[in-house]
């Protein structure tokens, strides 16, 4: 029973070694490794890509923001009007601009539901695509200057290592069409 319980002793000392082994070896690792990180926040916020895209869909969703803005006055100038006179109309003509104003209640609701669900599904998109070639910025950055890893999503992030800056003005000149990927040491 003794050689037992001493060989259980031996295996655990064994295996914390080789934990121990490893973890050393690991950390000896990350300490060459070269690692960055990006803040996708800033890039979906600061870019010039993110910015002309958002100008992009202002442009395309004005005409149909402005059309609802008309109909939410007309909604209100039609309430205003049933409030204000609605004690001096007979009860079939108070009951009529009632059902008017209900239908065209009814026709906001559902148009203003199609304009957020459209322009969200378009955010969404532009968004994606912003990602997408800030995502190409950052791998061809990661290959020129040998980085191991690059991280987008951090809970922090040490300003000695935050390449943001560098992706950010790399997007701006691929939108220019002028520029180099080059290191900022």
């Amino acid at each position: 029973m003794g050689t037992g319980k001493h060989s259980k002793h031996r295996a655990l000392a064994l295996a914390l070694s080789m934990v121990l082994g490893l973890g050393t070896a690991i950390s000896a690792s990350a300490q060459e490794a070269r690692i960055a990180a990006v803040n996708s926040d800033r890039i979906l916020r600061e870019s010039t890509a993110a910015k002309a895209a958002q100008s992009k869909l202002e442009q395309e969703f004005s005409k149909r923001d402005k059309a609802l803005q008309d109909m939410a006055q007309r909604l209100k100038a039609m309430s205003d009007n049933i409030d204000k006179n609605g004690s001096s109309m007979s009860p079939t003509d108070r009951a009529a601009r009632q059902r008017d104003l209900a239908q065209l209640d009814a026709d906001f609701q559902r148009k203003q539901r199609e304009f957020r669900e459209d322009l969200n599904q378009r955010r969404n998109e532009e968004l994606a695509a912003v990602l997408d070639r800030a995502n190409k910025v950052i791998k061809q950055i990661a290959e020129q200057q040998h980085y191991d890893l690059i991280v987008q999503e951090a809970v922090y992030v040490s300003p000695r290592i935050d390449i943001t800056d560098q992706v950010l003005k790399a997007l701006a000149a691929g939108a220019t069409g002028t520029g180099s990927l080059t290191s900022p040491n």
